[in-house]
């Protein structure tokens, strides 16, 4: 009796310690990412407002722009070249175009109704305005996430079970032994069975959820201080155990701040007409600017003194990730043309024509050789490179989608610079020194890859594009992923592949990225990393968020994510050999003695009395040496330390013994 109330006990304080424990865990966690909450943009008294997602209810009018997340079910009200992903509802990686349409009467999944917005799904391109119908419990977003099923579990998951399992197996094989010694040497069964289940519970280290949530709270209060938010505890401990970091490259490696450098026709020579070409693109399209668009608007504008853009718009195919260029169609007093910016390769494909000063000629085999060996030679350089091509004097009954894809007149050249951050040379230097490999998942095209690379400090320069993986089988791909750090021209399925074949070779993965078409790669990863002022689809796809653009804050990540999982580790390594040690001396003890040499009551308290004292490991200091490589889950190292120092110190408590006795 006494006994089980000494369980009782020892169950109540671990559960009211673990308790304590977690909701000071989730409290820091609630006010981290309360520092990150979505918002949405809702029309008051005439005027976008930003306002927290959680407050929005029917009837509010919200405004949605390219990079937003929906954070209600929605109706159309007004829309202009709407573009949706909508994958995590329904499993298609392809962005839906959605306006205000009568809805089929044969249409039975909402999903596919083109005037409704869901939850969860996110702007790829595009602008609208739309009407709440629905919000939080009443969303379909959310009748689908309470039955969807649990992702694969992550490093941190996987090591807790195994260490489970090691200790069941543990107790497997020496509570019964011990039942069956006590029961054959004493003759008293009961007895015996209660001394067996008190070394089972002695075997276990009761504790570990309190230290693990203890070391993780106190993990994530720390890098808050230092600029990185963790919004899942969990992935405090993946960084610590990352042994690939797989990175973007515009805005994460470089400053992000682009500038247009050059613009030049077919022979590489500046040429104002492919300026004025580009602003055009830039000023005519009615999706979101980027920074590219906004470095050729502020180029052209600045001897400029008239701002009016006198164009009518008469069509636009807009950009997305697999075309890679983006078609708008404008008409003056003058006439109409059509203008497409975009990837070299992609512009190239839809091209017959090329203008060479006043002269349009056909484009030869010839030609296109040329103008590979001007984009490289310009490449070289550091910059990237888009092309641009046009079309004049268009019937305007003629369909933009035909028109907009083929024939086109190839223009030329325009070259941007976005230099490397200083931080990222330093804090890719700091990760490898730590044993953390760098590879490049990026986009950008292969020659600005290596660019940018090599002044970062990567030193194998060699590429692989996209286009070349497509060919390739996974294991070939596997193999590639050894001896490279470079890929380029990818898109977003394909960085989630590289990351799966990755974590399929054991490698702990970590993606940093802030753009919409790395929001794959950062579900895929072991641990997803952005930015602050990423996209909204990209922050809450990712586990941990960096305040600061300054990437020495990952490495404190790095290193503070290895001190969390180094002192779970110690409590489990002590707490392990101790137990073992403990149960093999009252074991021998038992044998060799006619009576029992401590009750299950004293064995009960003697644990309980041992594991809080253990409560200090999360403050325990841990040595630089410890911290040069990922830490990962080793039960094998486990077993090892357990079997050398439990009989060890077993060794000592029955010298002990026998010194008292004799």
């Amino acid at each position: 009796m006494d006994g089980a109330i000494v369980m009782l006990i020892m169950i109540v304080v671990s559960s009211s310690i673990r308790f304590v424990q977690e909701r000071k865990s989730e409290q820091a966690s609630i006010a981290l990412q309360a520092m990150l909450a979505k918002t949405s943009r809702v029309v008051i008294e005439g005027q976008p407002t930003e306002v927290a997602a959680q407050s929005l209810v029917p009837g509010d009018i919200v405004q949605l722009q390219t990079g937003d997340l929906v954070n209600a079910d929605l109706k159309i009200l007004a829309s202009h070249d709407l573009q949706i992903n909508q994958s995590s509802l329904t499993g298609e990686s392809k962005p839906v175009s959605k306006r205000i349409t009568a809805q089929a009467t044969d249409v039975t999944n909402v999903a596919d109704m083109a005037s409704l917005l869901l939850m969860g799904s996110t702007v790829v391109n595009g602008q609208a305005t739309a009407l709440v119908i629905a919000t939080g419990q009443a969303t379909c977003f959310s009748a689908i996430v309470t039955t969807e099923p649990k992702s694969r579990p992550n490093q941190f998951d996987a090591g807790l079970k195994h260490i489970s399992w090691l200790l069941i197996r543990m107790m497997l094989v020496l509570v019964p032994f011990v039942f069956v010694i006590n029961g054959v040497t004493k003759g008293d069964w009961q007895q015996s069975f209660f001394f067996a289940i008190a070394v089972a519970v002695g075997l276990t280290p009761e504790m570990l959820p309190m230290i693990v949530n203890s070391n993780l709270a106190k993990g994530s209060v720390v890098l808050s201080q230092q600029q990185v938010i963790v919004k899942q505890l969990k992935a405090i401990q993946n960084l610590g155990a990352m042994s690939v970091l797989c990175t973007d490259k515009t805005g994460t490696l470089t400053e992000d701040h682009i500038k247009l450098m050059y613009y030049a026709d077919i022979l590489g020579k500046r040429d104002v007409q492919v300026l004025r070409l580009a602003y055009l693109n830039a000023k005519g399209q009615s999706g979101w600017q980027n920074l590219l668009d906004e470095a050729i608007i502020h180029y052209y504008e600045q001897d400029q003194t008239n701002d009016d853009f006198p164009y009518q718009k008469l069509g636009e195919i807009p950009f997305n990730f697999e075309r890679r260029r983006l078609t708008v169609w404008l008409k003056n007093h003058a006439g109409n043309q059509l203008v497409t910016k975009g990837a070299f390769e992609e512009v190239l494909a839809t091209c017959s024509q090329v203008r060479l000063a006043d002269q349009i000629e056909p484009l030869t085999e010839v030609q296109k050789q040329n103008l590979v060996a001007v984009h490289d030679r310009l490449a070289q350089q550091g910059m990237r490179m888009l092309a641009v091509a046009y079309q004049d004097e268009l019937a305007e009954t003629a369909s933009i989608d035909r028109v907009g894809n083929q024939g086109l007149i190839f223009a030329g050249f325009l070259g941007f610079l976005d230099p490397p951050k200083q931080s990222a040379i330093s804090a890719i230097q700091q990760l490898q020194a730590h044993q953390v490999a760098v590879k490049i998942l990026t986009g950008d095209s292969a020659l600005t890859t290596q660019q940018v690379a090599q002044k970062v400090g990567i030193q194998n320069l060699a590429v692989t594009t996209g286009e070349m993986l497509e060919t390739l089988t996974d294991a070939q791909v596997s193999e590639l992923l050894t001896e490279q750090a470079l890929f380029a021209k990818l898109a977003p399925l394909q960085k989630a592949r590289l990351i799966r074949l990755l974590q399929a070779q054991g490698e702990v993965v970590g993606f940093i990225g802030d753009g919409i078409n790395d929001t794959t790669a950062l579900k895929r990863a072991d641990v997803g990393i952005s930015v602050d002022n990423a996209a909204d689809l990209t922050k809450d796809a990712s586990d941990v968020i960096l305040l600061e653009k300054d990437l020495n804050v990952l490495e404190h990540g790095v290193l503070e994510g290895r001190r969390v999982f180094i002192n779970m580790y110690k409590y489990i390594r002590i707490t392990l050999a101790s137990n073992l040690g403990n149960v093999l001396s009252v074991l021998v003890a038992s044998i060799c003695l006619p009576f029992l040499p401590m009750l299950s009551l004293q064995i009960l308290v003697q644990n309980l009395l041992y594991d809080v004292a253990q409560l200090w490991l999360p403050w325990d200091r841990v040595a630089e040496d410890q911290l040069r490589q990922p830490t990962q889950w080793a039960t094998k190292g486990l077993l090892k330390s357990a079997f050398i120092l439990g009989p060890l110190s077993s060794m000592v408590d029955i010298l002990t013994f026998a010194i008292l006795w004799f």
